[in-house]
Formats: structure tokens, C-alpha cells, sequence
């Protein structure tokens, strides 16, 4: 019997696109490890509808 590891896949949404009122949402997927990150993830990645670096939030 195989042991379930504790990296999961999140969605990363933009939080800028969403106020801009543009339609289009910017997503990434990636994984990160549930134990050593337990709170919601934040990145700064790039956004192709706005054209510039944004910060990314973890979506349920």
C-alpha cells in the first residue's frame, strides 16, 4: 500500500484582473507541500490580459 504524500495541486488567480472589471480571469496550477505551507499561497506572476506582473492568490 502506497503512502499519500502531502504535495497537493492549487489554482493561483490574479487579484488585480478581478477589480479591473476586464473580462478574462489569469489562473496558474501548481503544487505546493500542505505541511510545511498550511495558509493560502501568494505568488507574483505574469498576467498576458493586463500585460504585467501581478500577484497571484490560492482559490479553493
Amino acid at each position: 500500500m502506497a503512502k499519500k504524500g502531502n504535495r497537493v495541486q492549487v489554482i493561483l488567480e490574479c487579484t488585480e484582473h478581478k477589480e479591473s472589471g476586464i473580462p478574462g480571469t489569469s489562473r496558474y496550477i501548481t503544487t505546493k507541500n500542505k505541511k510545511n505551507t498550511p495558509d493560502r499561497m501568494e505568488m507574483k506572476k505574469y498576467n498576458a490580459i493586463l500585460k504585467k506582473v501581478t500577484v497571484h492568490r490560492e482559490i479553493k
